[in-house]
């Protein structure tokens, strides 16, 4: 190895059609390369989202790239095993720090430097760049967390630093000659916060880094915001998590299929306003609850989403603008009150509620699966939950699964139920998500109907003195599907409380009309006369 002072790294500006090649060049064959007092190479350090137009042609190039041995696709071989002395003396320090109440970073790392726990190159120079880089990882973890080394995750973050340190990196260095190359790494799916930071490492030492994520996610945003380290390079197109290709794919696009899948991102790009059907089944779905006139209800019902301001579509959800309200007495024209409430609960995909309670409480504790549903982050991760025994819709469509498991989440993450008996916001947080785990076959129907550029699905509720008393369990289900995004209309002729005794007030808007009505019995109205004449033709 050639006597150098320092390294310098210089990052090659890739896109979509050269990561590729600049990935498997030797070092000294990109551009610059210099061998002197400092050695200066470039190196491929890159996030890419999506699949593009070909998920075959993706995955089959990720598979070569496993097959070629010139990579290592590190979250499919990584090693999580320490042996106990080492554990131990990560332990020994963790314990140091918690006792000084938060070493500062250079004696946190003189303390690992004791224990021999960062690891170690023959080559003084390289030594030193491996141990400047933990240095600005530590430095990296404290300028995003507040309480820096005292943060809860901190001790799970460095043990498994030393412990990757040590199984990869060390071994890869050992192994190759760092004036040919660098060990070049591939990472593919979900990261957890641990093998974020490591990746972010080996980038600082170097190391050619690509991140994968086919739904488009770039998890590696917080930690590099301003692309100083690494460079987002964005398909056009995102595709399902898949299994990484160990094997190869056996499929073959043709060029019609490729050309039409160019043709429909260009016709239906988010933003167009132009979306062919169910182009966003595989979006997660949230809503954006709008704030209407009592007259607006009813024109706003008729428009697709897509027409509704507040409409957004990004890579992988979909915002829906949707209604929910609730309507106080009956107007004085009696016609126009009944015809309105006719024509919502008689839209396509409606369903019209008039005997209460409309759900079944579940009563049995759902505390082990809800905990065992829950992510690093606290929240309800939609895969564990997919993944779970109690889960019980498996024989919906993936992407239906995936949305009903994303809406329980982001429900349960910021509960817009009411707290009761002095119930804490865990409590209140296992109960919706206990009654979630209950969906009837028409609920899911309209679930799995719901196309969500398109038609909205509507829940509509008429609630009198004398068809029962709405439940608590009722409103986590109506939290449910307001989250989804469906509209929601509770009509109350009596003007009485029901829903607001469950779910904030600031959720929905109230519109009074003129009259009180307190035994208001439903009110069936005659076919219209297009009708009757439709279905006198069928008839005949």
């Amino acid at each position: 190895m050639t006597n150098f002072n320092r390294i310098e790294m210089k990052q090659v500006k890739v896109d979509s059609e050269t990561w590729e090649q600049q990935l498997l060049k030797p070092l000294p064959e990109r551009t610059p390369y210099e061998k002197g007092s400092s050695y200066k190479f470039c190196q491929v350090a890159a996030r890419i989202t999506g699949t593009g137009y070909d998920e075959n042609e993706y995955y089959t190039t990720l598979h070569n790239l496993f097959i070629s041995g010139k990579v290592h696709v590190l979250s499919e071989n990584l090693d999580k095993t320490i042996s106990q002395d080492r554990f131990k003396r990560v332990q020994k320090v963790h314990s140091i720090n918690k006792q000084e109440k938060g070493l500062s970073i250079n004696r946190f790392v003189a303390f690992l430097e004791g224990e021999r726990l960062i690891p170690h190159h023959s080559n003084f120079v390289l030594h030193r760049h491996i141990r400047s880089s933990f240095i600005s990882i530590l430095e990296t973890f404290k300028k995003h967390h507040e309480a820096g080394f005292n943060d809860p995750s901190f001790q799970r973050v460095l043990v498994d630093m030393i412990k990757w340190s040590w199984n990869h990196l060390q071994v890869w260095l050992e192994s190759i000659d760092i004036e040919v190359e660098m060990p070049r790494v591939i990472w593919y799916g979900d990261a957890s916060k641990s093998q974020l930071y490591f990746l972010y490492f080996l980038m600082l030492m170097g190391c050619d880094v690509l991140i994968f994520h086919p739904e488009g996610k770039d998890q590696f945003l917080e930690l590099d915001p301003n692309q100083s380290i690494s460079q987002i390079i964005q398909y056009p197109m995102s595709g399902k998590l898949e299994p990484f290709p160990k094997e190869k794919p056996d499929r073959q696009s043709t060029v019609a299929y490729k050309a039409t899948k160019e043709i429909h991102n260009v016709l239906f790009q988010e933003g167009s306003q132009l979306y062919r059907p169910w182009q966003f089944r595989s979006h997660i779905p949230s809503s954006v609850t709008l704030k209407t006139t009592y007259d607006e209800i009813f024109l706003i019902a008729n428009e697709k989403a897509f027409l509704r301001p507040g409409f957004q579509a990004g890579r992988n959800s979909v915002e829906i603008p949707s209604i929910f309200a609730k309507i106080m007495g009956v107007s004085t024209d009696k016609k126009e009150y009944w015809d309105r409430l006719q024509k919502l609960s008689e839209t396509k995909n409606s369903i019209l509620v008039r005997s209460f309670p409309f759900t079944q409480e579940v009563k049995t504790n759902h505390i082990f699966h809800y905990q065992h549903a829950l992510g690093r982050d606290g929240k309800l991760d939609p895969r564990k939950m997919l993944e779970s025994n109690w889960w019980q819709y498996k024989h919906l469509p993936e992407d239906t699964q995936f949305s009903i498991a994303h809406v329980i989440s982001n429900m349960c993450a910021t509960p817009k139920l009411a707290a009761l008996n002095g119930e804490k916001i865990d409590d209140v947080r296992l109960y919706l998500f206990t009654q979630s785990t209950i969906i009837t076959p028409e609920q899911q129907e309209l679930i799995q109907q719901f196309d969500y550029s398109q038609d909205v699905p509507k829940l509509v509720l008429f609630n009198t003195e004398i068809n029962g008393t709405l439940s608590r369990s009722d409103a986590a289900k109506i939290l449910f599907f307001n989250e989804l995004g469906v509209d929601i209309v509770i009509y109350n002729p009596p003007g009485h409380n029901c829903i607001e005794q469950f779910i904030d007030k600031a959720a929905f808007d109230v519109h009074w009309l003129e009259e009180m009505s307190f035994q208001q019995e439903y009110k069936e109205q005659e076919p219209s006369f297009i009708k009757r004449l439709f279905k006198s033709i069928k008839l005949s």
